[in-house]
């Protein structure tokens, strides 16, 4: 049934009506010479897929050719849902490829703004299978907290978190009006989940590649929070990125905001994860945000 699906979904992208298809998912190869990333999911993935399309479609308008591109999505008549995009043969960052992409980032991407003007986006997203309710809101603050929020949530409801949650909550209340609430910034496209498993280069063009986004519209700083963590980014990448895209003000605030954007996927990870290292991480960047802010 899914080569069925999807070979009638192909069909309709080819020109040649009578080219022979070889699948083997997730690719499918075209005698006419096209190569396609094709997969079907559950009924009960509809929003992961729809998020990721979504996600990409946003991307490619700030940015084109720097994600895969989406060439058909959406949900069958039995409920499933299903995603093509171009296939991309890809290797690890280079040394060129990375500066390219924190260029590419920092004046086209990240320079992409919402059309409503709102922080959020307009689907949910899933970061890892986290779900991000997502939505729109006026301030970046309100967006962000929202999206603490629904860890701290999510991280209650999963039990024996308690420490996490009530530290949490202070920041809440205490770090991040005191950050983010008088920052001056634009609502811009996000990829979201920006570490190193989700970037390549391409093997035809040696371009940089981005794939598998939770995106949402927000503070352009937010999205180099997780490459930070996991490595893989080499530090004339930020260098690079902010050459062409300089720190927010005040400047003298970057490395809390840093910290701030980091805890989001400590929280995400320890959510996942189930605590241990990241519960600890997570609770270490807390202590170090509230003894930085002042409480009132």
């Amino acid at each position: 049934m899914t080569d069925n699906v999807l070979i009638s979904k192909i069909r309709e992208l080819e020109a040649e009506k009578n080219s022979q298809l070889d699948i083997h998912l997730p690719v499918a190869r075209s005698s006419s010479g096209a190569k396609y990333y094709a997969k079907l999911g559950k009924r009960s993935e509809q929003q992961q897929y729809v998020g990721e399309a979504e996600s990409l479609k946003h991307m490619e308008n700030g940015a084109p050719g720097i994600c895969p591109l989406v060439l058909s999505s959406g949900v069958t008549e039995d409920g499933l849902p299903y995603f093509i995009s171009e296939y991309k043969d890809l290797s690890g960052l280079s040394t060129e490829s990375s500066r390219q992409l924190a260029k590419r980032l920092a004046t086209e991407m990240h320079k992409h703004k919402s059309e409503n003007g709102k922080f959020g986006f307009h689907v949910p997203t899933f970061c890892g299978p986290t779900r991000l309710a997502n939505g729109w809101y006026d301030t970046w603050e309100e967006c962000y907290d929202a999206l603490i929020h629904g860890l701290l949530d999510g991280l209650r409801k999963s039990g024996g978190n308690e420490e996490v949650c009530q530290k949490g909550e202070l920041v809440r209340q205490i770090v991040i009006p005191f950050l983010l609430r008088s920052l001056k910034v634009e609502p811009v496209i996000l990829h979201g989940d920006l570490w190193s498993g989700n970037v390549g280069t391409d093997s035809t063009t040696n371009e940089p590649i981005v794939f598998d986004p939770s995106s949402f519209y927000g503070h352009n700083e937010a999205d180099l929070a997780i490459a930070r963590i996991f490595g893989g980014f080499s530090a004339s990448f930020f260098s690079t990125y902010h050459d062409h895209l300089p720190k927010s003000e005040p400047v003298d605030q970057y490395e809390m905001r840093v910290d701030l954007y980091e805890l989001f996927h400590y929280l995400n990870h320890a959510l996942i994860f189930g605590g241990g290292g990241y519960t600890s991480s997570s609770l270490k960047k807390m202590d170090r945000l509230l003894k930085q802010c002042p409480s009132q």
